[in-house]
């Protein structure tokens, strides 16, 4: 089979990476032609686009960008006309991906699969007609959207299970060296690092989130007198030189291209919102959520008297409850991120939050998402008349 893919960000080239390697193990014939990243890559195939090319994020940034972000939206679409896949996957990225499908579906007969579904519970939840349209079957990592999309809107789904609870898992089994002494950035001694007091700053995949978050990220576990030592997660196609003139003069350093390595040695974490929240507790690291918004009082607002959701990190969300704490618009400062940080390197706080990791675990289930979407996918297109 033919298998065209799209993915727009690191957390998507990752994913869509997973989900190849499965194709290719139910698929022997399996060919791939992607717009995605260097995992992606190594699996096999042709990539079109590297999704550095698409990952735009805010107003301003698209449109700044808008150019660039149609050219390669029309040379998508001219793409997957001429080689004509068996099926379009998309993964995520949903300003993009649900106009390529929107095409797909207007002009040609191929069948349109989406792998991690919109996130329109959140926002933007009148794309459900476009989905309903354009979408074949949507396959859902989140066990909350069955309801969302089956109960609220009539629209059937796959629940696959969550690919980031099998990536954990096999990263965590496959560890043979002490994490201190793969971290590159670590110090020299791993018996002594284990004793340290670390805190992991995740401060978002994109340019602007990390001018957004880091700042004040870092004001703050360098006031936190329970803290020994803070190193930042470098994003995936972020070059580490955009983090020093947040890093000067702190000490600072960062874990390029290991968030997982921090993460498996790492006492707690300030995270912003997205997968990374969901990464975090799996690796059980007590963790503050925080997320710097522009014209915090009116966010605040909207979020208490508009917005449909109660919460914006995933283990919250999963959990139906505030697990984590989130520091968000009028709430986000430096002084409650010190102190809320404080709480969880020792004491109660910490230990009523790994209770909750527990439950979102319970509630994620063991399954493997890559495999169980694979195998629909196949069984799919193998019912598909010749």
């Amino acid at each position: 089979m033919r298998y065209y893919l799209i993915a727009g960000e690191a957390s998507g080239d990752l994913h869509a990476s997973h989900l190849m390697r499965s194709l290719k193990e139910i698929d022997s014939e399996a060919e791939f032609r992607f717009f995605g990243g260097d995992l992606m890559t190594a699996v096999g195939g042709t990539r079109v686009r590297h999704y550095k090319e698409l990952a735009y994020m805010g107003f301003i940034p698209v449109l700044l960008h808008l150019p660039t972000i149609l050219r390669n939206m029309r040379m998508c679409k001219h793409d997957i006309t001429e080689w004509q896949p068996d099926c379009v996957i998309l993964v995520d990225y949903p300003g993009f991906n649900l106009k390529i499908a929107k095409y797909v579906k207007s002009h040609t007969d191929i069948p349109v699969y989406y792998y991690i579904s919109p996130k329109i519970w959140a926002w933007k939840e009148y794309r459900i007609k476009n989905i309903k349209r354009d979408v074949d079957e949507l396959f859902s990592i989140l066990p909350f959207e069955v309801d969302f999309f089956e109960k609220k809107h009539h629209y059937p789904i796959h629940y696959v299970g969550n690919p980031t609870v099998t990536e954990v898992k096999e990263f965590l089994a496959e560890r043979e060296a002490p994490i201190a002494s793969r971290l590159k950035t670590a110090p020299d001694s791993a018996e002594g690092s284990r004793k340290m007091r670390v805190v992991a700053l995740l401060a978002g995949s994109r340019k602007q989130e990390i001018k957004d978050n880091l700042p004040a990220m870092v004001e703050a576990v360098k006031r936190c007198k329970n803290v020994d030592l803070a190193m930042v997660a470098g994003a995936p196609g972020i070059d580490p030189a955009f983090y020093q003139p947040f890093l000067k003069d702190t000490g600072i350093k960062v874990a390029v291209n290991q968030t997982y390595e921090l993460l498996s040695w790492a006492r707690a974490a300030l995270v912003t919102s997205g997968t990374a929240t969901l990464e975090t507790a799996l690796f059980r690291v007590p963790q503050v959520v925080c997320y710097e918004t522009p014209i915090p009082k009116v966010i605040a607002f909207l979020r208490k008297h508009l917005i449909k959701v109660k919460y914006i990190s995933l283990v919250n969300l999963i959990a139906d409850r505030e697990v984590v704490r989130e520091l968000v618009a009028d709430t986000f400062s430096v002084e409650n991120i010190q102190t809320e940080m404080e709480k969880l390197i020792e004491g109660p706080a910490r230990e009523a939050m790994l209770q909750g990791y527990d439950e979102v675990s319970r509630r994620l289930g063991d399954e493997k998402a890559p495999d169980n979407t694979a195998a629909i996918i196949y069984q799919l297109l193998n019912q598909r008349p010749k």
